[in-house]
């Protein structure tokens, strides 16, 4: 008797935990692609809350779209302006204010004045939230396409019809009185933009003189390269909209550097000598605004100089030093002076095999000492500013671990590193001016988002904001990390592992890599949920495993990890990507019969490349945005990595997938921007032209309009495809 009874309490036990499991399950909510993918509906609401901050001298400023807060005694938020105040304003002036910029890209140029900056392709806008009045404006009569303030000028540089402009901030309204500095612009002739492609860390094409005398710009002249035919379609009848695209072995454009006088509105240019295949890149001016130091790098991209100009005549008048490698040297930063001796400024280099800040001397012409290689094996990522004070540097790095981006203050004097933060995770950080402060907004694979303010001297550490909640309630599945050795067998690689939702080790699951595999990108770090993507998240929900490996010629490991894929991209990348193959194929719970890829850009030359180069496999591929051969890719990016066509034509012949467009089997869709300028769509649609002739059969999808990347709702609609093609075609 008391055996039957103890064996019904059993059953009644078993059941209550069963039925309080599936009410839990059932309780839990799916996600949506709105709610995991960027621009779609609910996207913001479910990721972690955090702050946009920028530093008002030593005080700290919050931006958001409407206002913007100042960081009070006690860490109390008080509103310091709001757009409302501001559109006031501009009616008072008789300014359009529907046109009033967002809070939330506010500028604070002055730390002695309560002025802040606002500013879009219509107005330009200095608004003192004391007075609550505009001190300065500017109403630009027709579009710019971009603006540089100069505080110490009050002036604004500005490219229209790619011609520079100067004008002064006034209370006129307008742009009438505008400095024109060029003339002569044109499709093919462009002043004041970023140059080369944006590769070599530039990112625009205006310089002021820190005294707000000069104004630095570029020149670029493309008049011969050949234009590249995308159509535009939102007319009736579509028209051209050609860009200029130089390819890899064919002609580069030439770039010059002007030196405008505000004061005479004379143009000086820099004696850079025969600007043929030569790259100008980390534009830097001395504190005392006589001097102009960049990098001139040659086409190659195995031999960079730095160069000092004076800046009255344009006079070259010496080289500092030079660094070569039988690869490829990549300067992208320009120079750092020391706040406290202008004799001396910091400047990057890889030549130790990781990217370190050198000292260097004007006065003894020389570097100094490597400030940060007492850290081998990790690279520097960020320099972030000074503390005078204590003569520091405060820098990002990875020395505390592979995966993690740490901060340091390193005392110039004595090389001394002390960490700023609690050693784990990956932290975003803001300094203030005189380094005493930083605003650090940093996350880990356990925690979504916190944003800390640290004193860098005392390391008095005050949390002003915690989130975790955002997804609570939902369905999350299991998200790892873990170690494989590269096909060298000797290299740590670090892979991401998702694991189905509501996962059972006795079932077989289809699994998809995801891709990207090349340089200036890793996919895998210690931020919350090891850098998930949203992506995953929804298919571990529909029953995949993904799997996301960052092999040899990714970023932040050093230039030889990188630099080992030189002149055969793809090849190395697709060995390391086979061994996480293996890895999977070892998992008891992984169908190895169902195995998918995805990736973009480069990810999409390498789901090509993989689907094609082992086509047993791999049963789906979605390849978005692919190369297929790069001889149509970029003269910047592509020589770097694979020297000419006319030097490496093995290594380009390797590459060309149209060649084993006959090697196709699975199922293999190609996504791409009709109006692409970086992958153009000459390389889609030269594979399909090669698959047709071969017989195998890719599939295809495109947006009209979109370049790149698609954004907004296009990029929930392209993930709803791709996921739509997985389902019907991998499980």
């Amino acid at each position: 008797m008391k055996k039957t009874k103890h064996s019904l309490l059993l059953i009644i036990l078993v059941l209550i935990i069963l039925v309080s499991t599936l009410t839990a399950t059932a309780q839990q909510k799916p996600f949506t692609l709105d709610d995991l993918i960027p621009g779609g509906k609910s996207y913001r609401a479910m990721q972690p809350t955090t702050m946009s901050n920028i530093w008002w001298g030593n005080r700290l400023i919050r931006l958001e779209s409407t206002k913007c807060s100042i960081l009070n005694p006690g860490n109390r938020w008080g509103t310091l302006a709001e757009q409302q105040d501001v559109k006031d304003a501009m009616t008072a002036n008789g300014l359009d204010a529907k046109g009033c910029p967002s809070m939330g890209g506010a500028k604070f140029p002055d730390a002695t004045r309560s002025e802040l900056l606002l500013q879009n392709d219509k107005y330009l806008l200095l608004y003192d939230w004391k007075l609550k009045k505009l001190t300065n404006y500017i109403a630009f009569k027709s579009a710019a396409s971009w603006h540089d303030y100069c505080p110490a000028a009050g002036m604004v540089a500005y490219n229209r019809d790619n011609n520079l402009y100067i004008a002064k901030t006034n209370r006129s309204g307008n742009d009438d009185e505008a400095l024109q500095v060029s003339f002569d612009g044109s499709h093919d002739i462009v002043y004041g933009q970023s140059v080369h492609r944006n590769e070599f860390g530039i990112t625009k094409g205006t310089f002021w003189s820190p005294d707000g005398k000069h104004l630095c710009f570029y020149r670029m002249d493309q008049s011969m390269v050949p234009d590249y035919p995308l159509v535009d379609i939102a007319h009736r009848i579509a028209q051209p909209q050609p860009i200029k695209y130089p390819m890899a072995g064919q002609p580069s454009h030439k770039v010059s550097i002007g030196v405008y006088n505000v004061k005479s509105k004379e143009t000086v240019w820099l004696e850079t000598g025969d600007n043929t295949n030569q790259y100008y890149c980390g534009i830097t001016w001395s504190p005392d605004s006589r001097k102009i130091y960049l990098y001139n790098l040659n086409r190659d991209q195995n031999h960079a100089r730095l160069l000092q100009f004076d800046v009255s005549t344009g006079r070259q008048e010496k080289m500092l030093m030079e660094e070569r490698h039988a690869k490829y040297v990549e300067p992208q930063h320009g120079l750092t002076f020391l706040p406290w001796d202008n004799d001396k400024f910091i400047y990057w280099s890889e030549q130790s095999g990781y990217d370190n800040l050198y000292l260097y001397s004007l006065k003894q012409g020389r570097a100094l000492r490597n400030l940060t290689q007492g850290h081998k094996g990790g690279v520097v990522l960020d320099l972030l500013g000074f503390n005078a004070t204590q003569h520091s540097i405060i820098v990002s790095t990875t020395w505390a671990a592979p995966l993690q981006h740490n901060l340091y203050s390193v005392n110039v004097d004595n090389g001394q590193a002390t960490q700023l933060d609690e050693g784990q995770g990956v932290h975003s950080a803001k300094l203030s001016p005189d380094g005493s402060q930083i605003i650090d907004s940093w996350t880990s694979p356990d925690v979504p988002r916190k944003v800390d303010l640290v004193h860098t001297t005392t390391d008095k550490r005050v949390t002003l904001l915690e989130n975790y909640g955002q997804w609570k309630g939902h369905a999350v599945p299991e998200i790892t990390c873990g170690i494989l050795k590269a096909a060298d067998g000797k290299t740590d690689l670090y892979y991401r592992l998702v694991k189905p939702v509501h996962f059972d080790p006795k079932k077989k699951y289809p699994a998809i890599i995801y891709v990207y595999g090349g340089p200036h990108t890793r996919l895998v770090n210690a931020s919350w949920g090891y850098g998930y993507r949203g992506w995953e998240i929804y298919m571990a929900q529909l029953g995949y495993v993904m799997f996301i490996l960052d092999g040899r010629g990714s970023s932040e490991r050093g230039r030889d990890f990188e630099n080992v894929t030189f002149q055969h991209l793809g090849t190395e990348e697709m060995h390391d990507q086979m061994r996480g193959v293996e890895f999977l194929k070892s998992l008891p719970y992984v169908d190895a019969t169902r195995l998918g890829v995805h990736g973009w850009s480069f990810g999409g030359f390498m789901t090509t490349d993989l689907m094609l180069t082992y086509p047993e496999v791999f049963k789906a591929g979605v390849a978005g945005g692919p190369v297929i051969d790069w001889r149509l890719y970029e003269v910047m990016y592509g020589e770097r990595y694979m020297d000419t066509p006319q030097t490496n034509p093995d290594g380009y012949r390797d590459n060309n997938l149209c060649l084993r467009a006959g090697n196709l089997k699975g199922r293999l869709l190609i996504v791409f921007g009709y109006n692409d300028p970086v992958c153009v769509p000459q390389h889609t649609l030269s594979f399909l032209r090669a698959c047709a002739d071969a017989g195998t059969h890719p599939d295809l999808f495109t947006y009209p309009g979109a370049e790149h990347n698609m954004t907004g709702h296009d990029r929930v609609h392209l993930y709803e495809h791709i996921t739509r093609y997985f389902e019907d075609h991998l499980k």
